[in-house]
């Protein structure tokens, strides 16, 4: 079976334009789209999922991500299954601790143990249970028969534990280098056996950073470059990138400056790292990481920068079609 790749999709649009633009990624051979929660974008993800909803047939469609500090989970059950509702069987929830989204009203990212409580909340909900919020007792009025699965998004790894503690499945960021998902895999068992849970249908995704370009040469200079002026590229959205490099036998400071990481370096970080250089080096790269790491589905991020971030990929979107996704047998 060939690797399912899902890409993460800006509302950097007027929303019916973002919801067609999704629909192309559907006609492109995409899996799914994740578009992300940015509420000081001026734009809502949960409307523009609604809309692509109704351009597509196939396609699995998620916030990437949203969290639960500027959504009550009580919201978030709500429009989980109002999704659901409108796309069955084609809807994830994807919820994190927030980062951009928390930062813009001035709030920090959700800790650990609100990530719990929140995941639980929100399961018990869309099962049609009561959940007590604040001491006052709650329960959707409407579910549906088959609730809508949660996944966590996990940078660090204790975030990674949790999802397989709680959720029904993970969006990963920790590469894709077989040490590295080997790692991971481990952390998700220390989270499952502490749940007690079999994780036998716990469906893993790996966020795979993705510059794609025709010589390949100035997509493999990411890691040298900054995310913002007081943040490195691969320090977004959490320094957790470094653990996962580590565990890859690629070992910064945590000091380190992107433009004194060599041009070796950068290769050896883009390798492990995610799919960085044409796309045909892109399609090997992704039968490498089915080979080596098992891996099985892939939520392709193209990068940027902060000021960038809601550009739209038309550029990778065009190399999956035509290359990669042709090239894996999708």
């Amino acid at each position: 079976m060939a690797i399912k790749v899902d890409i993460r999709v800006p509302v950097g649009l007027p929303v019916v334009e973002t919801a067609e633009f999704i629909a192309s990624c559907e006609t492109a051979g995409f899996s799914g789209v994740g578009v992300h929660d940015h509420q000081h974008s001026g734009r809502d993800v949960y409307l523009t999922l609604a809309l692509a909803a109704q351009r597509t047939s196939k396609l699995t469609l998620y916030p990437a991500t949203t969290n639960p500090v500027t959504r009550h989970p009580g919201v978030l059950a709500s429009l989980a299954h109002t999704l659901e509702e409108i796309a069955p069987d084609r809807v994830r929830l994807t919820v994190g601790p927030g980062y951009l989204a928390v930062g813009n009203i001035g709030r920090p990212r959700a800790r650990l143990e609100d990530m719990r409580q929140a995941i639980l909340a929100i399961r018990r909900l869309l099962r049609g249970e009561t959940v007590i919020f604040n001491g006052t007792e709650t329960k959707l009025r409407n579910v549906s028969d088959k609730p809508t699965p949660i996944f966590m998004t996990a940078a660090g790894p204790r975030m990674v534990e949790l999802a397989g503690e709680v959720a029904d499945g993970a969006l990963m960021l920790v590469g894709l280098h077989p040490e590295a998902v080997a790692a991971a895999d481990r952390r998700l068992q220390l989270g499952a056996a502490r749940g007690n849970r079999d994780l036998g249908d716990f469906q893993k995704i790996y966020i795979t950073p993705a510059t794609v370009d025709e010589d390949g040469l100035r997509a493999r200079r990411w890691p040298q470059l900054w995310f913002r002026s007081d943040q490195p590229y691969l320090k977004y959205p959490s320094n957790s990138n470094l653990f996962w490099l580590r565990e890859a036998g690629i070992d910064l400071p945590d000091d380190f400056v992107p433009e004194n990481i060599s041009d070796n370096q950068a290769d050896a970080i883009c390798d492990a790292f995610g799919l960085f250089g044409t796309p045909q080096e892109c399609l090997k790269r992704l039968k490498r990481a089915e080979t080596e790491s098992g891996v099985e589905h892939v939520f392709v991020f193209p990068t940027h920068t902060q000021d960038g971030g809601y550009e739209m990929p038309q550029l990778e979107v065009d190399a999956f079609k035509d290359v990669v996704i042709p090239g894996l047998g999708g």
